[in-house]
């Protein structure tokens, strides 16, 4: 996304190659800056920087269409924003915010556990039911308790094992919004048998609107979060009020195994960020806006 609207990048680096006398653009292009997420964050630092090179020349060139006369910026009108990761390599989604998980815990009558103080908890969520901004989420029909969760999501750029806490940082391509939606029901019942949740998260998870880059984020941790059901306001709380923090989370993940590039790990809900925590429960037709500060509003409605 530039001032001027939104850059195709991989055509755009077909016309900075055949620019400077590359003869298989195209070629060279997808190889370099591939047109889908999951491949681009596979080409780790050499795709980061074939981006930005890409971006300068189109900044600094009077390049408008590529070889074959390929449109290379579009109005962002024009466009529709699909999820800026359809195909992560897996979703893992961790419980590190202490308001909301005090507040579950209270909720079913139970003590705060003194484990979750000792480890970074997280559960693993269907990785191939994710969806966009602008896209419906359907009401799955197994549930009376479907629930938003406003959550921050970081999406690993680079592969690593054993990766400790003061290094993880590098391994964060960038951040988005994600709504973990959930069928609170079915979740409660998974949770009685001491397993889950899987069925009552896994029909679907939303991410967006963007995947915004570090130095664009700057300071993770300070960032104002939101969530509003048809324009009124439900939930608000700070990134800042995390426990865990995600390097924290990656070290974690990484003990002993591996993290890879397309990975997603979500935060879990800040504080008041769903609807089981106000006792308020969104219907059927109802538009749910999550937005995050420096990165925007991730927006689905029910169906």
């Amino acid at each position: 996304m530039l001032s001027g609207g939104i850059l195709d990048l991989n055509f755009a680096c077909a016309a900075r190659l055949a620019a400077a006398g590359e003869a298989q653009p195209h070629k060279l292009a997808g190889a370099l800056l591939p047109g889908n997420m999951r491949e681009f964050l596979e080409g780790e630092a050499g795709s980061l920087a074939a981006a930005r090179e890409t971006v300068r020349f189109f900044e600094q060139s009077d390049a408008r269409r590529g070889p074959n006369d390929e449109t290379l910026l579009y109005d962002s009108t024009e466009a529709k924003l699909l999820a800026p990761l359809p195909n992560p390599a897996s979703v893992r989604d961790f419980y590190a915010f202490e308001a909301h998980v005090k507040k579950g815990f209270e909720k079913r009558g139970e003590p705060m556990p003194a484990e979750w103080y000792q480890i970074p908890v997280y559960y693993k969520s269907a990785h191939h039911n994710i969806i966009g901004t602008g896209e419906d989420v359907p009401w799955p029909s197994f549930t009376q308790k479907f629930d938003y969760e406003l959550e921050l999501a970081a999406i690993i750029g680079k592969n690593g094992r054993n990766i400790p806490a003061e290094r993880a940082a590098e391994y964060i391509a960038g951040f988005t919004v994600m709504n973990d939606f959930s069928a609170r029901d079915v979740q409660r019942q998974e949770m009685r048998v001491r397993l889950g949740p899987a069925k009552g998260k896994d029909w679907c998870t939303a991410i967006g609107p963007y995947l915004v880059t570090p130095d664009e984020i700057g300071n993770p941790y300070n960032l104002r979060m939101t969530a509003r059901v048809n324009g009124e306001q439900w939930s608000e709380g700070n990134s800042g009020s995390i426990y865990w923090k995600f390097e924290q989370m990656i070290e974690f993940l990484s003990r002993d195994d591996t993290i890879y590039s397309g990975d997603i790990i979500g935060s879990g809900t800040v504080g008041t960020g769903c609807g089981l925590e106000l006792d308020r429960w969104v219907k059927r037709g109802d538009v749910i806006e999550l937005e995050i500060e420096k990165i925007g509003i991730l927006r689905n409605r029910v169906v």
